[in-house]
């Protein structure tokens, strides 16, 4: 698959850092034009500078100082000056409950550094101007960072990067040096990305995790600012929001659930989630968080791990230990919300610590180290890259692994972009999700792919749909391609909030909303739910029905996983593995070239990846019952179908004269295609989607200026 390469540079670290070896390139320095300097003296006068020179700690999703490559690397310096910035890009990613847990993980950094003879720099505003005020400030000659997946991230680095090199004021260029902390010593991983499997056998040969070093810290008179309160930071994103820059975040906080209430649908709560093997039973009723003294779940919702890497390594020892019991009155709180979150078999891992490895409070090899550690007290100093003896060591271990896989995908999917699109990657509830986007102006469209495809499905409608005057992007849903497959319930309304997420987060504007087949129903459900976000719906052979008689439904909130599923799931992924090509090209009916190698060894390719299996078992679970003229009443005269009547899923017949017959005001296109008619003819379907979106459009127009 070839991607187009991102318009943003950065400077890596070149090797992975280790306790043994920790290579960071010589840094870059402007000289005046009237130095003169051969290359013996040049590098002579870089490393004096390096020993000399003031090296800034720049904290972003690193909020701590054990197994910290780039607290190693600036302790080399004369001096350090460690710097967390409260900056709204940032924040603005982040609930009001993650938002209490990067206090409280900011607080304990201070601490920390203070006791090894630093202290922590806070400020308010934007990063790159706050890093360089800083640089002038203490004489800076390096900026650590450590190396992001997510493009916005990637992109602040290189705001950064641009302001440092763009200021006039300082006759030296700063470095900016990116660092990682990987579990083993993985090299060229944006050429060559190991399996998942091989992976965890590389992890038998982890690097260990680093041990803080002693700063010497900045001996000039410094503000080192003071540590805000949650009030503080609610007042400095509410002054953001009131200058009404992306002031339509709050419809985030209008949940499926909240709208489908209002509607003629009841929602119930399970009585019992599935908790797996662990062979553990859910409490009865709701739980009330009982706040303990010393609890480790210090937010205000009590959902997370919340506080400093103490705090942290303290619960996740009473995580592993869950089979041990306790009497510890904080380990008892552990393991009744480990019980109380494993929706499903190991899940309760993310649930609970997920938020504090997405901030960077713990590391992912801290985690893998600390369980190695357990494991191999119960087994004689054995430790197995196939099994573990307990569920909870399990699901650490492959909590990690995955998040590390997904996170080094990233970083190569964005290395080596090439093409006519390029791969990002965006961070929604601590995942990762692959997204595009071509054009820079004109009407936002999305484009939504069905289950077992990626965004790439809409490799021949992106930039022809682009060069008609719009800026088209288009997501990988969570599970499915390059986007990471957490081990979570999925369901039909979890990815719906996903995309009204990134319509607000990403995409930024009110879109054409276009999807294909399962991706079809989801945007059928985000114009049901949420309107003001559609400017219009197209539907490529959607999944779901037409249901005239509609009254009432009954939904069940929380999923079950059965064991049917469970089992049918691993009979679906063998059964797809044999036979899907064969299955794909009968989606091609009148071309079946299009159901090309690439296209089936990428469908086989994610097939593989960790998690993959958890997202098929949904399919068992999956509730499409909300026909589609009740979810598309309010945008009928919005709504485009675009229909492959040689489908070999479903009866085209029979579904477009449903659409004729209950939903007047809906155009129809019939196509002679099959079940992907985007990919199977992309030119017709181009053509349809320009003129849908222009007669949209200037509808608009007159009604606005009416």
């Amino acid at each position: 698959m070839a991607l187009l390469v991102i318009p943003h540079k950065f400077h890596y670290l070149p090797q992975p850092l280790s306790q043994s070896s920790l290579s960071l390139r010589a840094p870059r320095l402007k000289y005046s034009s009237s130095t003169c300097l051969t290359a013996k003296s040049e590098r002579t006068e870089l490393v004096e500078r390096e020993k000399s020179g003031a090296a800034i700690l720049w904290f972003k999703h690193d909020l701590r100082i054990d197994d910290h490559p780039g607290l190693h690397a600036a302790a080399k310096h004369r001096t350090v000056v460690p710097l967390y910035v409260f900056d709204h890009r940032i924040l603005l990613r982040f609930s009001d409950e993650m938002v209490e847990l990067v206090l409280l993980a900011v607080e304990d950094l201070r601490k920390s550094l203070v006791e090894r003879g630093s202290n922590l720099m806070i400020r308010f505003g934007h990063a790159e101007c706050v890093i360089q005020k800083l640089v002038k400030e203490v004489k800076a000659t390096h900026i650590f960072g450590e190396e992001e997946a997510e493009y916005n991230m990637r992109s602040l680095v290189d705001i950064v990067k641009d302001t440092l090199t763009s200021e006039p004021l300082i006759d030296w260029r700063p470095e900016v040096v990116l660092w990682r902390a990987p579990f083993c010593g993985l090299k060229n991983t944006e050429v060559s990305l190991p399996s998942y499997n091989d992976l965890k056998k590389l992890q038998c040969h982890y690097d260990p995790p680093l041990v803080p070093p002693r700063l010497h810290t900045f001996h000039g008179a410094l503000n080192w600012g003071a540590l805000p309160s949650i009030d503080d930071v609610r007042k400095f994103m509410t002054d953001y929001l009131r200058e009404g820059k992306e002031s339509w975040l709050t419809i985030k906080d209008i949940s499926a659930d909240s709208v489908l209430w209002k509607q003629p649908v009841k929602i119930v709560k399970s009585s019992v989630d599935v908790i797996g093997d662990l062979g553990l039973s859910q409490l009865e009723g709701s739980c009330q968080r009982i706040m303990l003294k010393n609890s480790v779940f210090g937010t205000t919702e009590g959902n997370i791990v919340a506080g400093g890497t103490h705090v942290v390594l303290d619960a996740l020892d009473a995580y592993l230990r869950y089979l041990e019991g306790t009497t510890r009155d904080d380990w008892q709180e552990v393991h009744k919300r480990l019980q109380e979150t494993e929706s499903r078999k190991g899940a309760s891992f993310g649930a609970l610590f997920g938020s504090a490895l997405q901030v960077g409070i713990i590391s992912r090899r801290r985690v893998y180290y600390e369980a190695a550690k357990y494991e191999k007290e119960k087994n004689a100093g054995f430790l197995s890259s196939i099994s573990y003896s307990t569920a909870t060591v399990t699901a650490a271990v492959e909590t990690v692994c995955s998040m590390e896989w997904y996170w080094l995908l990233a970083l190569r999917s964005q290395a080596n972009n090439e093409g006519s699109f390029s791969s990002r990657f965006w961070r929604w509830n601590g995942y990762l999700v692959q997204y595009t986007v071509v054009g820079r102006e004109g009407p936002a469209v999305l484009l939504v792919h069905g289950f077992g495809a990626f965004l790439e499905h809409y490799r021949d409608n992106l930039c022809s749909i682009a060069d008609g005057g719009n800026q088209v992007w288009a997501i990988t849903l969570l599970g499915f391609g390059k986007s990471e497959k957490p081990n979570i319930v999925y369901t039909e309304f979890m990815w719906a909030e996903l995309l009204r997420d990134f319509i607000i987060e990403v995409v930024g504007e009110p879109v054409h909303l276009i999807g294909n087949s399962l991706g079809g129903y989801l945007v059928a459900i985000v114009g049901g739910l949420w309107p003001f976000l559609l400017r219009s719906v197209v539907l490529i052979n959607t999944a779901g029905n037409v249901d005239p008689g509609y009254t009432l439904m009954l939904f069940s909130k929380g999923r079950k996983i059965s064991g049917a599923a469970w089992l049918g799931a691993r009979l679906v992924l063998q059964y797809l593995k044999l036979s899907l090509r064969g299955l794909v090209k009968s989606c091609y009916p009148t071309r079946t070239e299009r159901a090309d190698d690439w296209l089936i060894e990428e469908m086989l390719r994610a097939s593989s990846d960790p998690g993959s299996i958890v997202v098929l078992e949904s399919v068992f679970s999956l509730n499409l019952a909300i026909p589609l003229n009740h979810l598309l009443d309010r945008l009928q005269e919005k709504v485009l179908v675009v229909q492959g009547m040689k489908d070999p899923i479903e009866d085209s017949y029979s579904k477009v004269a449903m659409f004729r017959e209950h939903c007047a005001s809906v155009m129809i296109k019939e196509l002679d295609a099959g079940h992907c008619p985007h990919d199977e003819c992309p030119e017709e379907v181009n053509r349809i989607v320009l003129e849908w979106i222009a007669t949209i459009e200037s509808r608009q127009k007159v009604v606005g200026s009416s």
